[in-house]
């Protein structure tokens, strides 16, 4: 059963909008959140249902009365997590190869999402098959994933993902020599025959764009770094494959080396040669500028020895 929360207005929140005093008191839920439960009688001030505009007097006794969050998919498991930042309202994860996000089809539990809510809780909305979850990264992608923990900070996160300024940089091996900086700028929709991939040769899409650096040139290959305007699924993938660079071991977007050092580099990595390296972001709660950096496991820079052998 929820808990209520019972709160005097301070007289510096005395005249101010109801809906808006309590979302500054920074409960950790959302001003629309508290705005859908007055409309449910869930919040009363002075032992009368409250209304968002009401403007209390100091002293008058708020009473709220959260709706309990809708029963998650997830079960909590036990599991390792690389936890870089938590505070009460986030965390952000360095994210090894091979874990799926959240479950779905084929990928019931052993998720990251059933270590998250094995190891704190998901308060508020959201999608109950993968609470907390803002953006996501390929199983086989390894590297940095930002987790909401409250219904504020979902909503601070999720906006400023729709209005692209988080900070995202990524790491690639491509297949090729990737000579000069990149920038694409593309429609993006589900292929017409495969719709498990993606593709830019579309008539309707959204709109993605992607810079790619090149860093390094390699045997056969390049390591480039690829910054993010928009997220949409399989961005960078679809963008260099289609481009000619297909990244080391994509199969979907990608081929399979035939020949020396890129097919060594394909046996010692095993999987996607794509690490999420950077993420910024502003804090949903403190405003503060958040920025994180984790390098790629062992096995991208085993891949990288051998192709710059």
């Amino acid at each position: 059963m929820t808990t209520p929360i019972e709160l005097t207005v301070r007289p510096d929140e005395a005249n101010e909008r109801l809906d808006k005093v309590l979302a500054d008191r920074a409960l950790g839920f959302s001003r629309s959140t508290l705005q859908r439960w007055m409309a449910e009688g869930r919040v009363t001030l002075d032992g009368a249902v409250a209304k968002p505009k009401d403007k209390p007097q100091a002293g008058s006794v708020v009473c709220i009365t959260p709706a309990p969050p809708p029963p998650s998919e997830a079960v909590p498991q036990e599991m390792p997590l690389d936890i870089v930042f938590e505070d009460d309202h986030l965390l952000v994860i360095n994210k090894p190869p091979g874990l799926v996000v959240h479950p779905a089809p084929g990928h019931p539990d052993g998720t990251l999402v059933n270590a998250v809510r094995f190891h704190t809780e998901i308060v508020g909305g959201g999608d109950p098959r993968r609470p907390g979850i803002v953006h996501r990264i390929d199983r086989d992608t390894s590297g940095l994933l930002v987790v909401a923990k409250t219904d504020v900070a979902r909503e601070g996160l999720t906006s400023q993902f729709k209005d692209h300024s988080i900070e995202r940089e990524y790491i690639a091996i491509v297949m090729g020599e990737l000579k000069q900086p990149r920038t694409f700028d593309t429609l993006h929709g589900r292929h017409p025959t495969d719709r498990k991939r993606f593709t830019t040769r579309v008539l309707r899409g959204r709109r993605a764009v992607t810079h790619v650096e090149p860093l390094r040139a390699l045997s056969q290959a390049t390591l480039v770094r690829c910054t993010l305007e928009t997220g949409r699924t399989h961005q960078i993938r679809v963008h260099l494959s289609e481009a000619g660079h297909p990244l080391l071991m994509d199969p979907a977007y990608g081929r399979r080396a035939q020949q020396g050092k890129l097919q060594e580099a394909e046996r010692v990595l095993a999987r996607l040669a794509l690490h999420a390296r950077i993420l910024g972001f502003r804090h949903p709660v403190s405003g503060e500028t958040q920025r994180f950096l984790r390098e790629p496991p062992a096995d991208f820079a085993a891949a990288l020895v051998v192709l710059g052998e």
